[in-house]
């Protein structure tokens, strides 16, 4: 196996990724947009989620694509984000043919980045654009760290962010990443600059500094006493899955979660991953290569949230420090 030219969900063919932010609100939007609808799949494992349409992606639902897949911040609010999305591709002619109207297809998510030291006294909700932003933005390359809905997260002990990561299977199939990490828990080991997903990096994609020597025992740092967490993301691939498959890669990248954010899926957390196949052709029946791809997505999500970390960047009011600022 080895990381796409771009290590970014982008290298499976066909999709694009736009971020939006504000500086001022410490908060933002990201949307996954492909050429044409994708076959999607949700699963949820936090306590606290906050979706849009995800019911809509369960196997057994009429209306198997989505148009685009957003994630934000904003908690509640951040929601709008998808409105502003649905909007920009109805006026682009994209969306689900109802008796000749468009209705464009945008499940999406949320997460709580509500008390970061961003000025939240919004008269309107600022989603609506910034998700349309994202969505003008949308490109083959786009900023990790300190963008889009990653733009304020946290984690208990440094700045959060947007990651992404890919990796190439011997079987020529692609698996992409992209997650904005705003945790309960730590992607670090203690004290240290080690990532609890460091057994799964390629060359120095975050810091190549390997995995540590000793781990802590006992309860690890959290932000339980906030109760602002949640770690959402999306897997993608261009092997040809259904719904039901997809919602099986979904299931298999919470692992990848787990590993590298200590502790994950928590009471206080909406964590959710979405998965998408841009496949064309026949369906992907065989169980092993099934089992590959599910395996992928859990480690390109591992490696797409420590580089979410790795990659923040040190701005004036954070709550936190950087990882840079920390250990570089």
């Amino acid at each position: 196996m080895r990381p796409g030219p771009r290590n970014l969900i982008t290298d499976v063919a066909g999709l694009k990724v736009g971020n939006a932010a504000d500086p001022a609100l410490k908060s933002g939007a990201t949307v996954l947009l492909s050429d044409r609808p994708m076959t999607a799949g949700v699963h949820v494992m936090g306590g606290a989620p906050g979706t849009r349409e995800t019911d809509l992606l369960a196997p057994d639902k009429t209306v198997e694509q989505v148009d685009a897949l957003v994630l934000a911040g904003g908690s509640a609010f951040g929601l709008d984000a998808c409105s502003g999305v649905a909007d920009a591709l109805r006026l682009a002619g994209r969306g689900f043919d109802v008796g000749g109207q468009r209705v464009p297809i945008v499940p999406g998510a949320i997460l709580f980045d509500l008390l970061n030291g961003g000025d939240k006294s919004w008269i309107r909700n600022p989603y609506h654009e910034l998700g349309k932003a994202s969505l003008l933005a949308a490109s083959e390359d786009f900023e990790l760290g300190t963008a889009g809905a990653g733009f304020g997260g946290t984690t208990s002990t440094l700045m959060g962010g947007l990651g992404s990561a890919s990796v190439i299977l011997p079987g020529g199939e692609t698996v992409g990443a992209l997650v904005a990490v705003n945790a309960l828990g730590s992607a670090t080991v203690g004290d240290s600059g080690h990532f609890w997903a460091a057994p799964f990096e390629f060359g120095a994609e975050f810091g190549g500094l390997g995995t540590a020597k000793e781990y802590p025992a006992g309860w690890p740092t959290t932000k339980l006493g906030k109760r602002e967490a949640t770690t959402i993301a999306i897997v993608a691939t261009n092997a040809s899955l259904d719904q039901a498959q997809c919602t099986r890669m979904a299931t298999a990248a919470h692992d990848g979660m787990a590993r590298a954010l200590l502790p994950s899926h928590t009471p206080l957390d909406g964590d959710l991953v979405f998965a998408a196949s841009t496949g064309e052709g026949s369906k992907t029946t065989d169980a092993a290569t099934l089992l590959r791809i599910g395996h992928a997505a859990a480690t390109c999500l591992a490696r797409a949230i420590a580089r979410a970390v790795y990659e923040a960047k040190a701005l004036p009011g954070n709550p936190l420090p950087t990882w840079k600022e920390k250990f570089f």
